[in-house]
Order: structure tokens, then sequence, then C-alpha cells
């Protein structure tokens, strides 16, 4: 498997105290170290990869508001802020993905994963929020689709908080599948079960505050497994959220380790069955320092065991 990650990530920085620190991508890369990962660097993305899911004029008016070195923070709303290292944090991180698909799609690996911050899949086409500035994993999902000439993509986001941004751009692209486990009530509101798109291309599956793996495993056999294998895309990309974790402090769901491990054998058991195996996983949440490590090292290693 590929590792795609760089270290300029450790520079977005937000204000002391906030959940989205630097210290959580040094204690990823800590849980994957033991792995057997082929580690790259992470480009930045160009600009017309971006433009696939974001207006050029949101990309001018973010671009405008990263600080310079010395400016201090800029706020984009109450939880999510720009420090003058987040601008090339925020173009690697969508340029890891689209490396990644490119490498998966080109038969370099079968499967990758993008240790990245900022997240993305709060990030809608026009609006950055949630900690996200752009949205990784549907930059990735639209590369597929364009510069591979794919006609069929899928996107699996197990993070705890639904992502309405992937949400939003698979609302308007038929060829894209998304199929969202999370917490209900919860940040930011979104996820409605009821909610399945014009071209009956979205799956949610909200869970009470307190569920645990096993109504978790629940949902996913009943509802996205079906529904992922029934769409048949030829490539899986996964939102690796791990704040679903029972040890996290900002939800209340009760996962724990052997969930996030049975998550990676049950989509490498569908991307074997569907899309050769291809499987290109980005990091979204995860709060707690020891479980995220805990939990990424063991879905990652399921990947690989599967």
């Amino acid at each position: 498997m590929l590792l795609y990650t760089h270290p300029a990530m450790l520079d977005h920085k937000p204000p002391p105290g906030h959940p989205e620190r630097p210290a959580r991508l040094e204690a990823v890369l800590k849980g994957l170290a033991a792995l057997d990962l082929e580690r790259r660097e992470a480009p930045f993305a160009e600009r017309a990869q971006i433009e696939r899911v974001h207006p050029g004029g949101f990309v001018d008016a973010l671009e405008e508001a990263f600080p310079e070195a010395g400016e201090g923070l800029a706020a984009i709303d109450g939880d999510t802020f720009l420090s003058d290292g987040s601008r090339e944090a925020a173009w690697r991180a969508a340029g890891a993905v689209t490396a990644a698909v490119d490498a998966v799609m080109g038969g370099e690996d079968s499967m990758a994963f993008c240790a990245v911050r900022p997240p993305g899949h709060h990030a809608e086409p026009a609006r950055a929020m949630g900690f996200c500035l752009f949205n990784n994993v549907a930059i990735g999902a639209l590369h597929a689709l364009q510069a591979h000439g794919l006609s069929k993509v899928a996107v699996v986001d197990f993070d705890v908080h639904h992502g309405n941004g992937t949400e939003a751009v698979a609302l308007r692209e038929p060829r894209l599948f998304f199929a969202s486990t999370h917490q209900s009530p919860l940040y930011p509101g979104t996820g409605d079960a009821r909610e399945h798109g014009p071209n009956n291309n979205i799956v949610n599956a909200p869970l009470p505050p307190g569920a645990d793996g096993a109504a978790w495993r629940k949902a996913m056999e009943r509802e996205v497994l079906p529904a992922l294998g029934a769409f048949a895309p030829e490539l899986i990309l996964v939102s690796a959220g791990f704040d679903a974790h029972r040890a996290d402090p900002l939800a209340q769901m009760a996962l724990d380790d052997a969930d996030f491990a049975w998550a990676g054998q049950a989509l490498r058991a569908v991307a074997l069955q569907t899309c050769n195996g291809k499987v290109v996983s980005t990091l979204e949440g995860g709060y707690d320092l020891g479980a995220l490590a805990r939990a990424t090292s063991a879905y990652v290693g399921a990947l690989l065991r599967a």
C-alpha cells in the first residue's frame, strides 16, 4: 500500500486548544509506522483538479484569505482557521488524493492511504467549514472520473460527522456514489436517511448517540455495503474518520479499534468483487490521539491483510 503525506501539513496550525491540531497527523504516522507502506510525498494539487469541485471564485477568495508569514490567524468561521502554513497544507492534502488515484489507477498499487490535514469532507463547493478547506476526497473522486475516464466512482464515509460537502458534489454527479454512516443529531445536521438524491446515488445511515460497534456494523451490512456492491464502482474512495471511536471527545458513538479493522476487511472485500481491489482512503476526523493512532493502524492493517 502507498502512503501519501507531507511534513508541511504539520504547519496548518489552528489556535491553541483546537481539536484539529498538528499532533493528530503525528499520531497517525506513528500508528502506521510498523506497517508495510511505501511512503510518498504528497504533491501540490493542480488548480484544474481543485476546480472540478470548487468554483474559481471560491478558490480565489480562499487564496486571498490565507495569511502571509507572521500575519497571525484568519478565521473562516468559529471552527475553521487559517495560519501561514495552511495554504501549502491544503493544496498538498488535495494533491495527495489525486496523486493516490493516479498511482492506483496506473497499476502501481491497488491501495493507498492519504495521511493528510486539514480534512475535507465538510467543505462544500463554495464554502469552507467544519475544519475543512478543500474537499479532498471529492476532488479525488472527480479526478478519477475525468482524468481516468471512469464511469462509476464511490465514496464511503465512516467519519462520525456527516460528509455534507461530499454529498453536495454527489447530488450533482450521478457517476459518484456516496454513502455515510454518522451520528445524528450532530454537526453539521445533515445526512437524513431519506436523502437519496435525484439519481438515487446517496445512502445515509444515521445512528443515535451511544450507538456501539454492533449497531454500526449492522448499518454497514444492511444499508451501505449492499448498495455499494450494487453500484459496482470502478474505484472506491474512503473518507476515513476515526471520531466514532468511544474515546473521541467530539461525539458520543462507541466504536472500538476492532470495528475499524472490520471496516477495512469489509470494504476491501467489496473492492475485490467490483474493482480489482482498488481503494484510496483519506484521513478525516479523529481527535483522541491514542485512539486515532490505534484505529488508523487497525483499519489500514486490515486492508493489507484482507
